[in-house]
């Protein structure tokens, strides 16, 4: 028999990264075989003097010398090969043990109950789930699968190697189960993110063996977690106290994670001061309560106790704990602080880690930040692609978040439920339906639309996109509706102008039994406002403190103001805004900006562009706003003036732009544009239409332009603005009798509202143009909003 170096079959090759080895690395031996020697040597029974020192140098951690005392050995047993498999296992050479392994299998040495035990954690730790199937095949041939600690070790790896299934089918068949059994299966589950399997197994253990030990206990309460199951922890708890585990600090540690995350910080807190001896993972487990109820400063306060108090330096949990509490402040230089404190204490590169400072970076506005970390990140898991594009959609990137989403795909991971909410708001702001149901297909297909929470988003993604009716027939089709889906589809409905269907559903959404929150009157009020019913609106608006005890914020109040300017008593809104309890942010000045302008009252669109000034808001469009009355009232020298104001501040307007959807691609274009390739056939046909609805194609007021600004304002007249020209193209580029769907980044123009009015009526289509507020239907020369928008 030729002669193989051990050095060569039992360690990895010299180019394996270091951290895939033990601290302690074995010096290479001689060139001797052992196993050769073990074999070729004459059958003689193993000196047990040997066997003792082959074991003490084991139990001592000197792996080296205990192969050196099994090379001297004339004929190795079972037992012999077991103790250098556990050698290599307690050094954490799981791979070399297997191999190891394979080696005694090779020359008929026979594995035992202690054997597979050891090999079978192996095959878990170094991921070798083909290897640990093999290892389990070979047990069930020698009638080795039915022993208890075989079956336990085959539990754990099998739930480590994500398959739960097999975990289940392992427990299921063991003839014999004890506490280990039992915990190993709760554990499972517990990884596996099954509370409810967990509890379930507690509870099925508790009545078979009528006991249950700290580890069991600790399984349940994290099932607990999971499921934010207040109540049944409660009940454990009680157990705990029973049975005298209630000094334990594990179990201590898990109750007070049980109570945090079930948003009973107060009960957590007062478990956690009567600890005599506290971990750092007690001290984890109270910081991250303090996070998840947003007590950030009692958080960052516990932080400082566990080093002060304690002396315990923080690990790598605590600063994953921390950061989402930097993202709650919205402090980006706390975040940068826990960042660099990370960094000198050596904890990066970590995965869970750096996907929380991705999600912190987004949520404080630096998407920049959150990409930097992402594209240097190691390994990544879906939860890390997922807080980079909820970091693009945040910030309003969303073409960058939808290329992401595309780059997904050639990626070993797959899209989950959380994926797929996240970044279908952005196919609804770049107002791409045709993709967005794409993307719906792909949900049907991944048997995704289940998921309320998905189909929430879908609901929202056709409303946003300006297909109602679409939304509602996935709104209807939802089993298991929740308050969130009954907000999107009431305002769904007014952004559509539908303000009256918008109130029949808050009715039947009552009906139900959903208790509506805060977001849901803030869908409501907007209705009534799009309605224009004030009397509903003011019945809902003071029903929210004394029938649901919800306190109407800034949001509510602006309905307020947008339903009272419909009344054109501005006086009246002007008070209400005086007495609201609340400090009138800028987009309360705003509503009373709109509702000037709609009722022609310069002198209050005045006294609400000066509020909005003196918050210093983003108020390039105030001072458009500001600057068409005083242009249609003639005074062009406060045009002027609003002129210089806007550059003096480096203001500009916004380049309006309107884009046209059609069944293969999607057109933009700009007030007066002539760059498109049917340039000619989209002004002969606006010709038309202007002929046909009555409609001259250059009449402005004398009171419309400066004279010198004439021919400088021609290319921007009504007569050629961009809403107008998406829709020439939209009517001879799809077929008679269909809608035609226009997003404007501005608010459309009251002379464009009347042409649209009138071109659905000579056309016979549904004409949905969707500007910076709301969508408007117009059909039968009609539109939805009243003309009040």
């Amino acid at each position: 028999m030729a002669t193989t170096h051990l050095s060569w079959t039992l360690y990895r090759p010299s180019h394996s990264h270091p951290s895939d080895r033990h601290p302690q690395r074995i010096p290479r031996r001689h060139q001797r075989n052992p196993i050769t020697r073990a074999v070729s040597k004459p059958l003689t029974p193993t000196d047990l003097s040997m066997t003792r020192t082959l074991c003490a140098h084991i139990n001592s951690g000197r792996l080296d010398d205990a192969l050196q005392v099994f090379d001297k050995m004339s004929q190795p047993d079972t037992f012999a090969w077991n103790v250098i498999i556990r050698g290599f296992t307690n050094a954490g050479l799981y791979e070399e043990a297997i191999e190891f392994y394979q080696k005694m299998e090779s020359f008929g040495v026979k594995a035992d109950n202690f054997t597979y035990p050891l090999v079978i954690k192996c095959c878990a730790e170094s991921g070798e789930m083909w290897e640990g199937m093999r290892v389990h095949s070979k047990a069930i041939k020698t009638r080795l699968c039915s022993d208890v600690y075989t079956g336990n070790a085959l539990i754990a790896m099998y739930g480590k190697l994500g398959s739960v299934e097999c975990s289940e089918k392992v427990f299921d068949e063991m003839p014999v189960r004890d506490l280990v059994s039992w915990n190993s299966m709760i554990s499972v589950c517990v990884a596996a993110g099954d509370g409810r399997g967990s509890l379930s197994l507690f509870r099925e253990m508790w009545a078979e063996r009528g006991e249950s030990d700290r580890l069991g206990i600790v399984g349940a309460l994290a099932g607990c977690s999971l499921l934010n199951c207040r109540k049944l922890g409660k009940e454990i708890h009680c157990h705990v106290v029973r049975f005298g585990f209630e000094s334990d600090v594990m179990v201590q540690t898990s109750l007070i994670n049980v109570y945090g995350k079930c948003r009973n910080v107060d009960f957590a807190e007062r478990l956690f001061n009567r600890m005599l001896n506290r971990s750092v993972a007690a001290w984890n487990a109270m910081i991250g309560g303090y996070v998840l109820n947003e007590k950030t400063v009692e958080a960052f306060d516990c932080w400082r106790k566990m080093r002060e108090v304690d002396n315990l330096d923080p690990v790598v949990v605590t600063m994953v704990n921390l950061v989402p509490a930097c993202s709650q402040l919205k402090d980006l230089l706390l975040g940068k602080s826990i960042h660099g404190a990370a960094i000198r204490k050596g904890f990066l590169p970590h995965m869970i880690l750096e996907t929380a400072l991705v999600d912190m970076y987004g949520k404080c506005g630096k998407w920049g930040l959150a990409e930097s970390i992402f594209v240097r990140m190691v390994d990544r898991s879906v939860t890390t692609w997922n807080a980079m594009l909820a970091a693009y959609v945040q910030n309003g990137c969303h073409w960058k978040a939808l290329n992401m989403f595309c780059d997904l795909f050639y990626q070993s991971l797959r899209p989950d439920a959380f994926t797929i909410s996240i970044i279908l708001p952005s196919y609804a702001e770049v107002a791409s339906l045709r993709e967005g149901k794409q993307v719906h297909s792909f949900i049907t297909k991944s048997d995704y639309g289940f998921n309320t929470c998905i189909s929430n988003a879908i609901v929202y993604m056709y409303a946003k996109c300006g297909d109602i009716k679409t939304a509602r027939r996935v709104f209807d089709g939802i089993q298991s509706k929740d308050v969130v889906s009954w907000n999107t589809i009431i305002m769904g409905y007014a952004l559509h102008g539908c303000g009256r269907i918008a109130i029949d559903l808050f009715l039947a959404m009552q009906e139900e039994g959903i208790k509506p929150n805060a977001s849901t009157f803030f869908s409501l009020l907007s209705s009534c406002s799009i309605s224009g019913t004030i009397e509903e609106g003011w019945r809902y608006f003071n029903s929210m403190k004394q029938e649901y005890g919800i306190d109407p914020g800034i949001e509510h109040y602006s309905c307020m103001v947008d339903l009272l300017g419909r009344t054109g008593n501005l006086y009246q809104v002007k008070n209400f805004i005086w007495k609201m309890p609340l400090v009138p942010a800028a987009k309360i000045w705003g509503s009373l900006l709109r509702a000037s302008r709609n009722n022609g009252n310069i002198e209050f669109a005045e006294l609400a562009a000066e509020q909005i000034f003196s918050l210093g808001h983003d108020n390039t469009g105030c001072y458009v706003l500001l600057s068409n009355m005083y242009a249609e009232s003639g005074r062009w020298d406060d045009v002027e003036r609003i002129r210089c104001q806007m550059q003096n501040e480096g203001l500009r307007k916004v380049f309006k732009r309107s884009r046209v959807e059609l069944s293969s691609r999607t057109c933009s274009f700009v007030n007066g544009d002539t760059s498109h390739i049917e340039t000619s056939m989209i002004y002969d046909v606006l010709d038309i239409i202007y002929a046909q609805i009555g409609e001259s194609i250059y009449n402005p007021s004398e009171s419309e332009f400066i004279p010198i600004d004439m021919l400088k304002k021609r290319a921007s007249l009504p007569s050629t603005h961009s809403v107008r020209l998406a829709l020439c193209l939209g009517l001879i580029s799809s077929s008679v009798g269909t809608s035609i769907h226009i997003r404007k980044n501005a608010r459309i123009c009251e002379s464009c509202h009347h042409v649209l009015k009138k071109t659905s009526l000579v056309t016979k289509r549904e004409i949905i143009v969707g500007d910076s507020k709301i969508f408007h239907h117009f059909k039968d020369g009609k539109c939805c909003c009243g003309d009040y928008w």
